[in-house]
């Protein structure tokens, strides 16, 4: 008697273009081979960099197949691991870091890719820490920030800025960060000084600013190099839009010493996330059937902190973003 394969689903597209292209398919359930790890995946993450992938923005740079999966963040539990894997065991519970398969049901990583979850961190944010957390730590020791510096970020309520906001302020620093009055009283809940975007917002953040900007992190992405030449910032502690994108891209696919790295600052963050120290707002939680409806979420660009998709949510039949609870009492 033939014993029929187990099978699972991932998302894929097959050509470029908008979240229209993104399809559930049906494949074969992965083994994992030496070194490996198979997880089933509870909660995974969605980043503006897995969007402009799928919309060919990166051709040039990041090989993409006629069924292509994505996804870099997950949080899972363990299933099966491959030979020479001591590290995790089956049932373990852990978050790690993928190479464009996250979304997906069941994924294959290296053991190396992984990190134990802690307790007392909930699934959603550990699902959505990785790419988002590693850009806002890296970004913040790019520019140097330390004891008594005076930081503006910009789309400071965004996911990579509103971790990067509290990274900063964990170092001793001051933080100034631009955004719409929307979101004035979640950056203040943070300990963060909100300025809001437009004419007039070098006079907004020097008044907070008296003694002088130190360094200057842009997710923005609009004139941040002039904002932060007129503030007076060092060039070299200054980070755009442009060094954000080019730190996620390798970490799309990195070497071997960067995977290391990745898997470090991601240890740290988890605990950082699992102490309070560094908080993680999950705007809205869609579950895994509403993976379009989530892209687009993202893609209108209003979204505070997180996106994440559940693959086992108490059910499916509608969407709650905590946004919408919070601007329906404004």
């Amino acid at each position: 008697m033939t014993r029929t394969a187990l099978s699972t689903k991932s998302v894929q597209f097959a050509e470029f273009g908008g979240v229209e292209v993104l399809e559930f398919v049906d494949v074969r359930m992965p083994e994992p081979g030496p070194g490996e790890v198979l997880v089933e995946v509870l909660a995974a993450g969605i980043n503006h960099i897995e969007a402009y992938i799928r919309q060919g923005q990166f051709a040039d740079r990041i090989e993409t197949s006629n069924h292509q999966t994505q996804g870099s963040d997950f949080a899972g539990i363990v299933i099966a691991v491959g030979n020479g894997v001591t590290q995790f065991k089956r049932n373990a519970e852990v978050l790690g870091h993928a190479r464009m398969s996250s979304h997906a049901y069941h994924i294959v990583v290296k053991a190396t890719s992984l990190v134990a979850k802690p307790k007392q961190l909930p699934w959603e944010v550990a699902g959505s820490l990785f790419l988002a957390g590693l850009a806002a730590h890296d970004l913040v020791d790019q520019v140097r920030v330390g004891q008594g510096d005076t930081v503006v970020v910009s789309a400071a309520a965004g996911g990579v800025g509103s971790i990067e906001i509290q990274l900063a302020k964990l170092r001793g620093a001051t933080v100034i960060g631009t955004c719409g009055e929307r979101n004035f009283d979640y950056l203040r809940q943070l300990g963060i000084k909100p300025v809001v975007y437009g004419d007039g917002m070098i006079e907004r953040i020097e008044k907070l600013a008296p003694d002088g900007v130190d360094a200057y992190i842009d997710n923005f992405g609009q004139n941040g190099a002039a904002l932060a030449e007129e503030l007076g910032v060092d060039a070299k502690r200054f980070s755009s839009s442009e060094h954000r994108r080019d730190l996620e891209l390798e970490t799309i696919c990195p070497d071997e010493a960067t995977e290391k790295h990745n898997t470090d600052v991601l240890t740290k963050l988890a605990q950082l996330a699992a102490d309070r120290q560094v908080s993680v707002l999950i705007s809205g939680y869609y579950p895994f059937g509403f993976v379009r409806e989530a892209f687009d979420d993202l893609e209108k660009r209003h979204a505070r902190g997180k996106i994440v998709l559940g693959m086992k949510p108490a059910h499916s039949l509608s969407v709650m973003k905590a946004r919408d609870v919070s601007d329906a009492r404004d």
